[in-house]
């Protein structure tokens, strides 16, 4: 037993490491829009529809691999994700204006999407259903350690040596983990075996599979209307001044470091209901106060770990909820599924807000206040979906 903790542990830490870099990817863009944006002349409304690009590529390639990756070995297929996120990661540090950092940001989505579908196909892999919320808990502690660690030090980066910067070391540390995933996760082919008259028995998606898709998508529409236009927000909105927005993501970072495996560990005593309840009550406050009725530049930094909290308190359990849905050998194309549905989900919170919102002469932007409103709305209708997943999984378990 030991020794199979000790080969779990590896793992997940692993692939931790493969999503921080991943989550890095796709976060740093949003803080740095503004610097980019001067620099390319682009608009600070605009800054959404980079976000939504690189979710809609997601989306399309999680839509393509729900088709074919549980066919590979998962570990040459997660190796090759990541050397084509670096690939596009680093062909947007060389962008020369609004088109060209799009169609690199479209590339590293290609990639990036089903990268994070495969790493949680190996973390329900190894990690049976008793643990597999604390082991979702871990990996999802790259969320908090690439804004403790990463998108300060990319904003600090791109204010010494300019905003290109940030993505030439990202995909040099994509490089770096596609190199560690090679040489040093087992190969990883078990899901082989279960392959053939049982998975044709059992379609992929079946209502419970959809309603599991449709609770990811309640939840990503809602973020990510938001997400991408935090850093103009508080900037030219609120007055909160760019050389502290680092300071800011440290500690929202810092705060669901701590919290993320212990919100895991909960969803395993709990079950996965009760914490995205608590978790979409904190979204709500954190929206709230932070773009309905915004509070003074010296309360921001309250109210932005609240939100990241709250993101930490739904997704854990909705990620650990919905590995318990596929079979085994279903898994990988389910959560390419999954991910296709998330990224695409994003995509259209990121450019339906892009669209409702206007910016003035001085970059503040209007019409904050309705996406917030409308973004607590859809969140408000993700437990009750959760709630129905729950219950039909556990029917399924104690009848198997």
């Amino acid at each position: 037993m030991t020794e199979l903790l000790r080969r779990e542990r590896f793992v997940v830490l692993l692939i931790g490491a493969v999503q921080f870099v991943n989550i890095l990817d796709f976060m740093m863009v949003m803080p740095l829009g503004p610097d980019f944006a001067k620099a390319l002349g682009i608009s600070m409304a605009h800054i959404g529809y980079l976000g939504g690009s690189y979710t809609m590529a997601a989306a399309f390639a999680g839509i393509a691999g729900a088709s074919f990756l549980d066919r590979f070995d998962r570990r040459k297929a997660l190796a090759i994700c990541m050397l084509g996120l670096g690939i596009g990661t680093v062909a947007g540090g060389f962008a020369q204006g609004f088109w060209s950092l799009i169609a690199a940001r479209v590339v590293a989505g290609a990639f990036g999407g089903p990268a994070t579908a495969v790493a949680l196909a190996i973390v329900s892999d190894v990690v049976p259903k008793e643990r597999r919320g604390k082991a979702m808990g871990t990996v999802m502690t790259a969320f908090s350690v690439s804004s403790i660690l990463g998108v300060p030090a990319g904003l600090e980066v791109a204010r010494l040596l300019g905003w290109r910067a940030p993505f030439i070391g990202v995909a040099c540390l994509s490089l770096v983990i596609s190199s560690l995933v090679i040489y040093y996760l087992p190969s990883l082919t078990g899901h082989f075996k279960a392959r053939g008259v049982e998975t044709e028995q059992v379609p992929l998606f079946n209502s419970l599979s959809i309603t599991s898709l449709v609770g990811t998508s309640l939840t990503m529409v809602g973020v990510f209307a938001v997400v991408p236009n935090i850093s103009a927000f508080l900037q030219n909105n609120v007055g909160y001044p760019r050389e502290r927005l680092g300071l800011l993501y440290l500690l929202g970072g810092t705060t669901t470091f701590f919290a993320t495996r212990r919100i895991g560990m909960l969803v395993d005593r709990y079950g996965a209901t009760r914490i995205i309840t608590v978790g979409t009550a904190l979204f709500a406050t954190a929206l709230y106060f932070g773009f309905i009725r915004p509070v003074s530049p010296a309360l921001v930094v309250f109210v932005f770990p609240l939100l990241m909290l709250a993101g930490s308190a739904r997704g854990v359990p909705m990620n650990a909820l919905s590995s318990r849905v596929p079979k085994p050998e279903q898994r990988a194309r389910f959560m390419s599924a999954q991910s296709a549905v998330q990224h695409l989900s994003s995509s259209t919170g990121a450019l339906l807000s892009s669209t409702v919102l206007t910016a003035d002469s001085s970059g503040r932007l209007q019409g904050m206040q309705w996406v917030a409103s409308a973004a607590i709305i859809v969140a408000m209708l993700v437990p009750f979906v959760a709630h129905r997943v729950e219950a039909r999984v556990q029917l399924r378990e104690r009848a198997s």
